[in-house]
């Protein structure tokens, strides 16, 4: 950041009272400009024994395959925005049953949330954002061609669960844990 979004002015970056994080702040109206991690929200959708991949149309990772998921939105909650990124990505409506996994990206300054997502009717087909779509059984996902590591942790459990019949929140990260 140079400038602030309230006056215009320039910001510096600076150790504020009471706060132990530097932070950007306007010398000349003194508004502290916050910056906080990206909420990534998106479904493990299934449908009898397989999922729903997205073969990805856009950077990063294009012509790789992932679960729909994207930014959240201002004013949508977390399971909103889930729901809108499966109908953008795959065109498909879902019923979302329980939150799955909480991925840590903080290098890149994310926190993905994953939902397990049932798929109302088999219809589905590409948006915007996907090259392809379509139902994988554990056997046939192409995971050299996952798109990102925080899909194959999500995946993995996903399907160990379904061997247990034993639903868990799964917390991991990347760098500590893909």
């Amino acid at each position: 950041m140079k400038y602030c979004s309230n006056c215009s002015k320039s910001i510096q970056l600076k150790k504020i009272k009471d706060d132990s994080i530097p932070r950007y702040v306007c010398d000349s109206c003194g508004v502290v400009h916050y910056q906080n991690p990206n909420i990534v929200s998106g479904c493990i959708v299934y449908h009898e024994n397989k999922v729903l991949l997205c073969r990805r149309a856009i950077e990063p990772r294009r012509g790789y395959w992932n679960l729909p998921a994207g930014y959240l939105e201002n004013g949508e909650s977390v399971e909103e925005g889930a729901i809108r990124e499966v109908w953008e990505e795959a065109e498909a409506k879902v019923d979302i049953k329980y939150l799955h996994c909480l991925y840590d990206l903080t290098h890149v300054n994310q926190v993905y949330l994953l939902f397990v997502a049932a798929l109302k009717n088999k219809q589905f087909s590409c948006g915007v954002e996907s090259l392809e779509v379509g139902l994988f059984a554990e056997e046939d996902i192409p995971w050299k061609e996952i798109a990102f590591g925080s899909t194959t942790f999500a995946l993995k459990r996903y399907f160990s669960d379904q061997k247990t019949a034993f639903t868990n929140v799964h917390i991991g990260g990347f760098p500590a844990e893909e």
